[in-house]
């Protein structure tokens, strides 16, 4: 389930938002589970490590290049994410409980890969894919 291609770099950069987009989803949807503010300070303080994980996932995959495929570049995007988030977490002295791990993984993989597939999906119908 691949979209091709070379798209045009507003394309690339649509996704990028897209997927930055995801990951503060995910910050304030963790945040809201644990009855934590919704502030644009605590969003941004959960959302940080994941947000570099994103991007250095963007940067070792060259994702600009088939921004929308699920494969390489949604899982190298999900797992860099996840890799790098965590490890900043660490390194900040931010909890990496084993249940936040998976939980993460889940919440982003959903995101991250679930909107490419739906962007696949489009695509092929419109004859695009």
């Amino acid at each position: 389930m691949t979209v091709d291609s070379r798209l045009p770099a507003r394309a690339a950069g649509t996704a990028l938002a897209a997927d930055l987009v995801c990951v503060v989803v995910f910050a304030a949807l963790g945040r809201r589970s644990h009855a934590e503010g919704l502030t644009a300070t605590g969003i941004a303080t959960t959302a940080w490590p994941f947000l570099v994980g994103t991007l250095v996932g963007w940067l070792l995959v060259r994702a600009w290049r088939r921004p929308l495929t699920l494969a390489p570049t949604g899982v190298a995007v999900w797992a860099a994410t996840i890799v790098v988030g965590m490890l900043l977490r660490a390194a900040t002295s931010r909890g990496i409980a084993p249940s936040f791990i998976v939980v993460a993984s889940l919440v982003t993989g959903a995101l991250l890969l679930g909107w490419r597939g739906v962007a696949a999906v489009v695509a092929r119908r419109r004859g695009d894919g």
